[in-house]
């Protein structure tokens, strides 16, 4: 007895052992990477407000810049709150698998383009923050796509609204606009973030997010209608309503810090690593789409005599193919903003 306890202590002592050597491991495998840098050492278009270090330094190679994921630098926990989420978001797909049929009920598909925008806008939103240091047009390009995210998961967040959320008369008044205005608004704000970004360096700060929240409060108001009318006039004995509430209590709290950074505002150079406003709002808005999530499965499970009666045969393909077109329309109104920024840096390169 005693030699197998013996032996067991041994195993364990071995793999301790091999666990410390892990750090070294990683460092022979990887060279040294560069140290970050002070926002006077990077170009104005990366610095942002009262974040005064970290900084990563432009023009290094791409292996540097996936590497970076394990350094501490001021987007780290920008990049790790979205790629927890997406990694969270993957989990509920596979766990809704089990008991949706997402490949022969119809009634499905809209539950379905909410679980993979929010899949696109968490996965996009890790490339922009991981990748978007490397030079100028690599950040324009990466946060380009960002918004792309963004604007399709809104009209994810639209299509299972106005399928499981709606009440019959909301349905009544607006079931020929409501989707094609959903799907116009969110290239709008995609076409604003877009444009805003563009032109955040060379207007004031207040304009640039003037074209970015405008569009997207516009979107978010007429997406969540069902929602507000739920939730005001729907019983509190329903499970998905307590869902409902956290998903809007949720992205309006992440709204507040997306607009206003106020942390590092108040404590400019201490949030340069963890404490920054984006980093809350990140937090917030996965626990939004997390709650979304789960509200509009609910209201799948409970609500189908509903929207069963409601939406007519072929309506939720209709609502997949206008989606695909969203996308489309929303990655080429950024590819010609794109156009533009590169336009205007070729000029600049030919210039000096």
């Amino acid at each position: 007895m005693a030699t197998i306890v013996m032996e067991n202590i041994g195993r364990v002592f071995i793999s301790l052992q091999q666990i410390r050597q892990v750090p070294r491991m990683l460092r022979e495998a990887a060279p040294s990477m560069p140290g970050t840098v002070k926002d006077t050492e990077v170009p104005h278009y990366f610095r942002e407000h009262y974040i005064c270090m970290g900084y990563r330094p432009l023009d290094q190679s791409w292996r540097y810049y996936f590497l970076s994921l394990f350094q501490r630098h001021n987007e780290t926990i920008n990049i790790w709150t979205h790629l927890l989420a997406f990694l969270v978001f993957l989990v509920k797909l596979r766990e809704l698998a089990d008991t949706v049929d997402f490949i022969t009920d119809p009634h499905s598909w809209p539950l379905l383009v909410l679980v993979l925008s929010s899949l696109a806008y968490s996965a996009f939103s890790v490339a922009a923050h991981l990748l978007g240091g490397k030079s100028e047009l690599c950040h324009y390009s990466f946060y380009f796509l960002d918004y792309v995210g963004v604007a399709q998961y809104q009209y994810g967040s639209a299509v299972v609204h106005f399928y499981y959320v709606v009440d019959e008369s909301l349905y009544r008044s607006v079931c020929g606009i409501f989707m094609p205005t959903a799907a116009v608004l969110s290239c709008l704000s995609c076409l604003g973030c877009c444009y805003g970004k563009y032109t955040s360096h060379s207007l004031s700060s207040w304009v640039r997010k003037l074209c970015q929240v405008v569009p997207s409060a516009l979107a978010y108001i007429w997406d969540s209608s069902p929602v507000a009318k739920r939730l005001l006039l729907g019983s509190y004995d329903d499970p998905a309503i307590a869902y409902h509430f956290g998903q809007v209590a949720f992205f309006l709290s992440c709204s507040f810090f997306f607009t206003f950074p106020l942390l590092e505002r108040y404590h400019p150079g201490r949030c340069d690593f963890v404490g920054q406003s984006h980093q809350v709002f990140h937090v917030l808005l996965s626990c939004c789409t997390f709650c979304q999530i789960h509200a509009s499965y609910l209201d799948y499970v409970g609500r189908s005599e509903l929207y069963s009666r409601l939406h007519k045969s072929g309506e939720a393909a209709f609502f997949v193919r206008l989606y695909f077109l969203t996308l489309v329309g929303c990655a080429l109104m950024a590819a010609l903003v794109l156009m533009k920024v590169k336009r205007v840096l070729d000029f600049k390169d030919k210039s000096q």
